[in-house]
Order: structure tokens, then sequence, then C-alpha cells
């Protein structure tokens, strides 16, 4: 089946050709051409750029950096070593990519507000004249490090989904909304990953997903669609020709696709237990807290850790003794792989994808103090790979979204008068529990042989304990007890109580098209300074690591070589959608007041 072809049907989407690695940076003018060996090719283009040394860093312009009279261009957006008469000692270069998903300019707004409001900041009342400013917010990690902007549509439409998005990054190509790894003809795309992995780099995945979600998936795995979650598990421990399994280190949620058919967590269609198969392949694999806590030295890796069935909880409702935080995960991974590096010297760096995934879900939801505390755990890990880059200045981390979700606003008209302009980030900071297990709770109890007394004083004081919203209209409190609603409606009814009461404002259940903020740390990165598109970032990490020919040259190699399990898209895929339930939004909002 052919990948979807929205440009033939609105041509303003075919207006920006889809970027093209090897014409956008020009590869090395003495690399080997790729020929009988795809793993031969690879070794031989790195030991070139490691004799090219500074040479191979180009500007996202495509020029290189050191101009024609030998000497550093100023105005290549990179820094480079001076030029030198005999080749510089290969240093190492680390890369950290992070991806918070789904947020947009809005949630880094309300993220800093929450961030003050919930005291992270600072002393909230210590001065409300305006100076020193601390009242008016703090600064959070990401603020510092602002560098631009970037734009998200798809090959496919104007608003991507997180498989486009995730593919642009590490493919540098504009793709179709569901596809991994693979172009918008539905070809595969060397990705960054992959090359860095083959040309020595220590490679690693930490995001709170499924670690077969999206993005992950879209570093080292090749799908027509993004559903193919088993042949993905498949892929990342080593089912792809001429690569294997690139990834050194993968940590994350969704042991579901590794456990074979009949174990009760499995949602596999065979067999296969690729837990047991990742052991015997020498990899140690996790899967409870006290596991990762035994995970101490990189003479352990490779490791797989997959701690729950699904994704991984969100920080609201996550137990420490059985899950860990995304910095937590974080920074026992920059621990290995630069252990990793540093025993091994023929490495010549790292490469770590951290990816903050259920600040996304989170706005699915429209939970505004659930998508706050997954912004909050986000900015501690910012904070913690800012304190590594510092700590180490051969690295330089990138972090950006792959699109924003929900459509926030912070505003939200309650009532047919003019609107007052506030929202209220106290009303968001009283929740203790997310939409999701508030509404998994009352669902149980409403079900439970024996049911409640009083389903309405039950209903009302959870709500009140979790949500921190005592004031339930009587419509409210009749849908919430209703036994034929089905726990999607209950978690958006609920959602959209604490969202009109705080007046926040949502759009959608999905995402949307906005230009999303672009953060760079560290050396090389103001190359990414003003506004991009998406796929940009992934030229940037090419061109860093010196791995621009060996994406290229493996590209075509991928392409003569990987058979799909799976060669076309589902019959039906209208997206991804996470909607059990059609919107009904006007009507919870009326019943919470809402005109």
């Amino acid at each position: 089946m052919a990948a979807p072809n929205t440009s033939e049907r609105d041509p303003l989407l075919a207006v920006s050709p889809v970027v093209d690695a090897e014409r956008a940076l020009p590869a090395p003018k003495s690399s080997a051409k790729f020929n009988a060996s795809a793993k031969t090719a690879i070794a031989l283009l790195t030991a070139v750029s490691v004799v090219l040394g500074g040479g191979l860093l180009l500007a996202l312009t495509g020029h290189d950096v050191l101009g024609r009279d030998g000497r550093v261009d100023p105005h290549a957006g990179i820094h480079a070593p001076p030029a030198s008469t005999s080749p510089p000692a290969a240093r190492k270069r680390n890369v950290i990519m992070m991806v918070s998903d789904g947020f947009g300019p809005a949630s880094e707004t309300f993220g800093r507000t929450m961030f003050h409001e919930l005291g992270r900041g600072g002393d909230k009342d210590s001065n409300r004249d305006g100076a020193p400013a601390d009242w008016w917010g703090p600064t959070t990690p990401l603020d510092e490090i602002l560098v631009g902007t970037s734009r998200t549509r798809s090959s496919s439409s104007w608003v991507t989904d997180s498989a486009a998005g995730a593919t642009a990054f590490s493919c540098a190509r504009k793709s179709y909304n569901g596809a991994i790894g693979v172009t918008a003809d539905q070809q595969p795309c060397a990705t960054v990953f992959e090359a860095a992995k083959l040309a020595g780099y220590k490679t690693g995945l930490v995001v709170t997903s499924r670690i077969t979600h999206a993005t992950p998936a879209s570093f080292n795995s090749h799908v027509l669609w993004r559903d193919y979650e088993n042949d993905i598990a498949e892929q990342q421990l080593g089912d792809l020709p001429l690569i294997g399994r690139s990834a050194d280190l993968m940590l994350g949620g969704g042991r579901r696709h590794f456990v074979p058919l009949g174990h009760p967590e499995s949602i596999r269609e065979d067999e296969r237990d690729l837990l047991a198969e990742a052991k015997q392949q020498g990899l140690t694999v996790l899967t409870t807290r006290a596991d990762f806590d035994a995970l101490t030295s990189s003479t352990q890796l490779p490791a797989l850790g997959v701690f729950t069935p699904d994704h991984m909880s969100y920080e609201l409702d996550r137990d420490p003794a059985k899950e860990p935080a995304l910095v937590d995960m974080a920074v026992r991974g920059l621990e290995l792989l630069r252990n990793a590096t540093d025993a091994d010297p023929t490495s010549p760096g790292f490469f770590l994808m951290i990816e903050g995934s259920r600040i996304d879900m989170a706005a699915h939801s429209n939970d505004p103090g659930t998508h706050a505390h997954e912004i909050l755990m986000y900015y501690r890990t910012i904070a913690a790979v800012r304190a590594f880059v510092d700590r180490h200045p051969d690295t330089v981390m990138v972090s950006t979204s792959d699109h924003e979700t929900g459509g926030l606003a912070l505003a939200r008209q309650v009532s047919a008068k003019y609107p007052e302009y506030l929202w209220k980030p106290d009303v968001v900071a009283r929740q203790r529990k997310s939409t999701v297990a508030l509404a998994a709770a009352i669902n149980s109890e409403l079900a439970s042989p024996a049911g409640p007394k009083s389903p309405e004083k039950l209903v009302a004081d959870l709500v009140a304990r979790d949500l921190g919203v005592t004031d339930l209209t009587p419509d409210e409190l009749a849908y919430l007890c209703d036994p034929a609603r089905l726990g999607t409606e209950r978690e958006y009814a609920l959602a959209t109580a604490i969202s009109v009461r705080a007046q926040l404002g949502w759009s959608t259940h999905g995402h949307s098209g906005v230009d999303v903020n672009l953060y760079a740390y560290g050396r090389g990165s103001e190359a990414l300074r003003g506004n991009h598109e998406n796929t940009d970032v992934g030229l940037f990490l090419q061109s860093h690591l010196g791995l621009s020919a060996n994406v290229a040259s493996l590209s075509t190699a991928l392409q003569r070589e990987i058979k799909f399990k799976h060669p076309g898209l589902p019959p039906e895929h209208d997206g991804p959608g996470l909607m059990g339930v059609e919107s009904d939004e006007h009507a919870r909002a009326a019943m919470a007041g809402h005109y």
C-alpha cells in the first residue's frame, strides 16, 4: 500500500522539499564508496573522519567549518580546532539528544509557572513588586539554553505524529505520519544512532514510554507503521540486516512486547521470548527497580530494562520502590556510557537519546496537573544533563519536541461575559493523582460486587482528595457515577473539571501544528540558533559526530537488504489515536459550569 500522499490533495504541503542528508550535508571528499560490505564501508568512513578531524564538522548550511585558507570560519556556527599541518589527535565526542514529547511553547510557560507555584524555583512569596523578579517566575533549566525553534510538519500533514517527528531527528528525512525509520516512499533510512554504533560509539535509549514506542523505535528500527511494536522489539534486539542490535543500553517500559504468547502480560502473536533471547545474547535484563539499582558498572552492558508491561507510570502516580524516575535512568545511562567509552580506547564517544515521553500523554488527556509534573521531571533531567555537559565539555546536548499536544492555552472563557485576564495555577497545584489513575480507581469502586452504598459520596471524596476539586456540580457528579460510562469518558470528564476551574483551555486531544522550542547546550550548539526544520536537528547530529556520509551509505545498503515483516500499512490507519470514545468536550465543560 502506498504511503499517504496528502500533498496531491493539498499542494501547500509540498512547499518545502524533503531534506536529503546526502545533498544538504556533503560527504567528506575522501570518504570511501560503499561497495561490498556495509560494515567495511562504515569502518573506512570512520577512519577518514578521525584523520580529517575538525574538517568534518559542517555547519547546517553545508559549508566546511574551515575556510579555504585553512582558518576557522567565524560564521560557520560550529567551533572547530585551529588548522594544523598534522592530523589532530582524536578526541571523544558525545551527543545527548533529548525529546520532550508533546511539549509546546505554551507548555513551557505553563511549566515555568507551575515550577514557581510548587516552590521549585525559589520562594514565590519573597517579592511582589517586580524586582528582583523572582515572584514573577523563576528561570527554568530550559529557559537558559533556548537557541531557536523547530518546524514540525511531516510529509503527509501539517500536523505531525511522533513517528514522523522522531524519524526527522533520527534520519534527517521528512516522512509520513506513522513511519518508523522509513522515508515518505516507504524505504528504510539509516539513523544517526545506527551509524554511530557501527562507527564505534556507545549508544543508549532512555524513555518513560514503551521502549518500542514511536520515538525510541525511530532511532533503532524500521517498520512501515508505528503500531508494529512486536516487530520493533525484535529489531531492537538484533533482527536487522547489516546492523544487528544497535543499542548498548535501553531503559523504559513495554515488557508486553518482549514476553511470549501465553504470558499474562504479553500481546505478542507468537511464542518468542525476547527477554530470554536477550539473556542468551549476553544482555543484562532488568525488570524491577532492584534490577535497576544493581546496574552500576559499564561491564554490565549491553543491558535492556523494561520495568512495566506498558508505559512507565506518570510521575504523579509512580511508586519509587517499583520504578525509577526519568532523571534516575538518565543519570545512570550517562554514567554507564561514559565509563564504557573511557574503557574502550577505540570508541570515539557516545550517543544517548532521552525522552520525556509522558509529557505528551498527559496532554492527550488534557490533564493539567499530570502534564505539569511530567514537565517538572523533565526540568530535573535537563539540569542533570547540563551538569554532566559542564563536567565533560566534549559533550553537546540538544533538546526539542517532536510536536505540541493538546493545543494548550493559558486562558479559557468560562462564561458569556467578557473574560477575566487570568488563569489559576493554584488549582492545578492541588492535584495529587493523574486523571487516568483516578478514573481507574472510580471504575474499580463502582464495579465492585458489593458496590458503594453512596456512589456520589465515594466519587466526591475521591475527587476532592486526588484532584483538590471540592465543588463538583450535580451534573458532573451524575456523569462520573453513571455505571454506563467508559473509563476514558471519566478520565476526560475529570480533566475538564480541573481545567475549567483553572481556566486552562485545550483545543484537541491530539497534536497541533505549531513550531516548538529548540534548546542546545555545549560545544557546537550555536549552529542551531534560529528557526529550523526538524530535519535540521537530524543533520546537526550527523555532522557533529562526523557521520553524514556514513548515514547516507548505510541507507543505500539497508534499502537493498531490509525485507519488512509487515510490507504494508494496516487496512485502517486513520491515525494512532489514544481516544477510546468520541469527544464530548462541550457537554463536559457545560457540566462544570462552562457556558
